[in-house]
């Protein structure tokens, strides 16, 4: 499901209050989407400059032209596939500030379009690089050809932009198997509910305060 349809849901429960998202979730990741509701989406810009903290599944078999599943694979002939030391080593190349450029398939703006309705038209669109900062990056499992890597990043990076550039400097394939977000800032998965958890009237008694929101928010990032 979309960042926009599960807002658009939460919205239609809280009586169509005004609300907002911290940050977009591609349709195939799963995990923490914090929503503004009322007053609270006046702080949406704050959440967003946030750390964001993410679990990923990175395929290195093959490139695709959105960095994730949902595009049709480029296989890529590897003769050797690289050790767990050779990953590592790979990744620790992507953690400070590096310029990342974005997936062609994203819905940033290009002269007044959204990237992906250009590079639906277009396969040779190439957005240029950006500064974007990773706090950490983990291999957590490995088994060829799929790593498992956890980090925490952040405003503006794309973990499919990640895959995607690792494979590169792996000499594989790469791109987005799957991916589950566990923060944005001090809001953890541990503290989210599902859509179907949600009661069919929202009102205050199931919203984390504003005031309370942004102390959190506070201590998270030493304001």
């Amino acid at each position: 499901m979309s960042s926009a349809r599960a807002v658009q849901i939460a919205r239609r429960r809280a009586q169509f209050a005004k609300s907002g998202h911290a940050g977009t979730l591609d349709p195939l990741a799963t995990g923490v989407l914090v929503v503004g509701m009322g007053r609270g989406t006046k702080a949406i810009e704050r959440l967003m400059a946030t750390e964001k903290g993410y679990d990923a599944e990175i395929d290195l078999s093959a490139f695709t032209p959105c960095d994730d599943r949902e595009g049709e694979r480029q296989e890529v002939a590897v003769e050797r596939p690289p050790a767990r030391e050779e990953v590592e080593a790979a990744l620790r190349r992507f953690e400070g500030e590096i310029d990342q450029r974005p997936p062609a398939f994203s819905a940033m703006w290009v002269d007044g379009r959204r990237a992906y309705r250009i590079a639906r038209k277009d396969d040779t669109l190439e957005l240029p690089a950006r500064k974007v900062v990773v706090h950490r990056v983990a291999l957590e499992e490995y088994a060829w050809p799929i790593a498992r890597v956890s980090l925490r990043c952040g405003k503006g990076f794309y973990v499919r932009s990640l895959a995607r550039d690792l494979g590169r400097a792996l000499g594989t394939g790469g791109h987005l198997a799957s991916l589950r977000r566990t923060a944005v800032g001090p809001f953890t998965i541990d503290m989210a509910r599902t859509l179907g958890a949600l009661p069919e009237v929202i009102d205050a008694s199931s919203l984390i305060p504003l005031d309370h929101a942004l102390a959190l928010v506070g201590g998270a990032t030493g304001d």
